[in-house]
């Protein structure tokens, strides 16, 4: 079955949230200088990137990546096309109508044509509060979206990312939906196993549906 890769590259000149720490590599290993393999360390914020925010991200009393629910990770889900509105621009819960997300339990929000993830840009679109309780309300079990976070860099409440999962929805951004047809797909985006962890990249596919073949 065909996949689409919905994941960001992770460089150097990745774009990272204000304040966050940016991806760097230190090669501590190599062949031409004498070494058997080639190894290298990595720096950066688990924030870089395509990532999935676990609760202890924005609750201290929540669980940690590692301890997460896996199944929402993994499982049908619908990528819609949606525009921000206002200033700053969030994502209008009059435009979550019931054909779009009916029979739908994971929601991908593409709202933009073009992704460079090597850019911060400081207007994106996020989820907000009014949209995230629909979404709750829906029975959704997870949200994604092609920007960097559920709520604005400059909201200290972040409403969106409390309500969501109040309600039981996982989170997932700084998806890369350019190429990918609106509709249903499986989407596979497994975080890694770590310990204490706020959140963690993920590799994020989309894989299309038996029944969506020719």
């Amino acid at each position: 079955m065909r996949i689409w890769d919905i994941s960001e590259p992770i460089e150097a000149s990745s774009a990272t949230f204000p304040g966050d720490t940016p991806f760097s590599q230190e090669w501590v290993a190599r062949q031409e200088r004498g070494a058997s393999c080639n190894v290298s360390t990595i720096r950066m914020s688990v924030h870089v990137g395509t990532h999935t925010d676990s609760p202890l991200h924005f609750d201290l009393a929540g669980p940690d990546i590692a301890s997460v629910d896996l199944t929402k990770y993994l499982g049908r889900c619908r990528v819609v096309d949606v525009q921000g509105t206002g200033s700053p621009s969030l994502i209008p819960a009059a435009a979550l109508t019931a054909a779009m997300l009916a029979g739908a339990e994971r929601i991908l929000f593409r709202t933009r044509q073009e992704h460079d993830h090597r850019v911060w840009d400081p207007a994106f679109t996020a989820v907000g509060a009014a949209a995230a309780k629909a979404l709750v309300h829906a029975g959704i079990r997870l949200v994604g979206i092609d920007t960097p976070s559920m709520d604005h860099a400059d909201c200290k409440e972040l409403d969106g990312h409390h309500l969501l999962y109040e309600g039981g929805v996982a989170i997932l951004e700084n998806i890369d939906l350019r190429m990918v047809p609106a509709g249903d797909y499986e989407l596979i985006a497994l975080p890694l196993r770590i310990v204490h962890g706020d959140s963690s990249p993920v590799r994020a596919i989309l894989r299309e549906l038996p029944t969506s073949r020719s």
